[in-house]
C-alpha cells in the first residue's frame, strides 16, 4: 500500500470559461495549457456519461432521465425504468454493449423500488432514436432495503461484452462480508443475464470503476471519515470494509479492528481526509501525453479532479469554478478529459490549448 498527500497549490480562477484552468493551474497538472468547453447544461444531480459513435453522447440525471445530446440540443429518451430516487438513489450509470453499433444495446444501474424501499438493479435495453426498448433486468440485489445510501452502481463492459457492477453495503458494513445479499462488491454479470460471479467483496460504496491499458480493474470507493480508497481488484479478493479502513466513524469512533488484517487486501492509495471519489478513469494518455497511465477521479467533497500517478501515488489537483461536485469523469474518443459538474448541472470537455 502507498500513500502520497503532497497536495499542490490551488490558485482561484475567475476567468472566460474557455480559459477557466489558467496558467497557474495548467502548470500544477503538468501540462503548457488546457481549455475547458461545457457541451451541456441545465442538468439535474448528472450521474453518468457515455459516448455513442456518431459523435453524440448520453447522460443520466439521478431523479430518472436518460438524454441523448448532439448539435442540435437535449433530446430525452423514454422507455427509461422507474426508478427509487431518494437520498443516493436513483438512475446511476450508462454504458454501451460491446455490439452497440449493430444492436443498439446499452445497459443501466438504478435503484429499483421495491416496496418501501429499493435495490441495485442492472438493467439492458435496444436504443433506437429517441426511445428505450426490449427493457428487462440483469440482475436485481436481492433483500432489498428501506437505506437511501451506499448503492454503487458504477458499471464496465469488459471484453467479452459482459458487465462489471459495483454494489454499496446500503449503509450496513457487515453486509460487505455477508455471503448472502451481494452488497459491498464487484460482480461481473453475464451480458444475458445467464450468470453471475463475484469478482471482490468488502467495500463500501465503490463509485469509481475503470479498466487500465492492460484490462486490470480499479475502484475508488468512499470511507467514512477519512479512508476514501483507490483499489486494484483483483479476483477473489476481500477489500475489508468494516473489519479494516483508514478511516473513522462520523462520530470520531474507531472503525473495525484497525488498518490491517491477514486475509484482507491493502488499498493501492488512500485519501485522508476523505474527497468523496466519483468517476474515475485511467487515461491513455492521448492529448494529454503526461497522464498516460495515470488514474483521474472526481471529487464531490472538494470540488476538484484528483489525477494521481501510479509509479508513486503523487498526485495533481484541477479545480476551478465548473469543478462543482465532480460525479463523473471520462476519455472522450479523441483523449479529451470529460467530467459532470453537479453544482453546475453540466458536462464539460477539458482540452489542449
Amino acid at each position: 500500500m502507498k500513500r502520497q498527500l503532497s497536495f499542490f497549490r490551488n490558485a482561484a480562477i475567475s476567468m472566460a470559461l474557455t480559459l477557466t484552468f489558467g496558467q497557474v493551474q495548467a502548470q500544477t497538472a503538468g501540462i503548457d495549457g488546457l481549455r475547458i468547453e461545457k457541451m451541456a447544461d441545465g442538468l439535474s444531480e448528472p450521474w453518468s456519461l457515455a459516448f455513442l459513435p456518431d459523435g453524440s453522447f448520453l447522460i443520466t440525471e439521478r431523479d430518472g432521465r436518460l438524454s441523448r445530446f448532439n448539435a442540435s440540443g437535449k433530446h430525452e429518451i423514454s422507455g427509461v425504468p422507474a426508478v427509487w430516487a431518494k437520498g443516493q438513489g436513483g438512475l446511476f450509470d450508462v454504458a454501451l454493449g460491446q455490439d452497440f453499433a449493430t444492436s443498439g444495446r446499452i445497459f443501466l444501474s438504478y435503484a429499483k423500488p421495491a416496496g418501501q424501499g429499493a435495490s441495485t438493479a442492472l438493467a439492458t435495453a435496444r436504443l433506437q432514436g429517441d426511445r428505450l426498448s426490449d427493457l428487462r433486468d440483469l440482475w436485481v440485489q436481492p433483500d432489498p432495503t428501506t437505506s437511501n445510501r451506499h448503492f454503487g452502481g458504477r458499471i464496465l463492459v469488459d471484453g467479452n461484452g459482459d458487465v462489471i457492477l459495483t454494489t454499496g453495503d446500503r449503509g450496513e458494513g457487515m453486509s460487505a462480508q455477508a455471503d448472502e445479499g451481494a452488497r459491498g462488491r464487484v460482480l461481473r454479470i453475464a451480458k444475458d443475464g445467464a450468470w453471475i460471479e463475484e469478482i471482490s467483496r468488502g467495500h463500501r460504496n465503490p463509485q469509481g470503476l475503470a479498466f487500465d491499458a492492460e484490462g486490470s480493474i480499479w475502484a475508488s470507493e468512499h470511507g467514512a471519515r477519512g479512508g476514501d480508497e483507490v483499489n486494484h481488484i483483483m479476483p477473489g479478493a476481500n477489500y475489508g470494509w468494516p473489519v479494516i479502513s483508514y478511516g473513522t466513524d462520523y462520530d470520531g469512533s474507531k472503525i473495525g479492528e484497525g488498518t490491517a488484517k491477514p486475509g484482507l487486501k491493502q488499498p493501492e492509495f488512500y485519501w485522508d481526509p476523505s474527497i468523496a471519489p466519483s468517476g474515475h478513469v485511467v487515461h491513455s494518455g492521448a492529448m494529454f501525453p503526461q497522464w498516460r497511465g495515470h488514474h483521474v477521479v472526481g471529487s464531490l467533497k472538494f470540488d476538484a479532479i484528483y489525477v494521481l500517478d501510479p509509479s508513486g501515488w503523487s498526485q495533481e489537483i484541477l479545480r476551478t469554478p465548473q469543478t462543482d461536485r465532480v460525479r463523473d469523469a471520462r476519455e472522450g474518443p479523441d483523449g479529451a478529459l470529460w467530467f459532470l459538474s453537479v453544482g453546475d448541472g453540466a458536462a464539460y470537455r477539458v482540452v489542449s490549448q
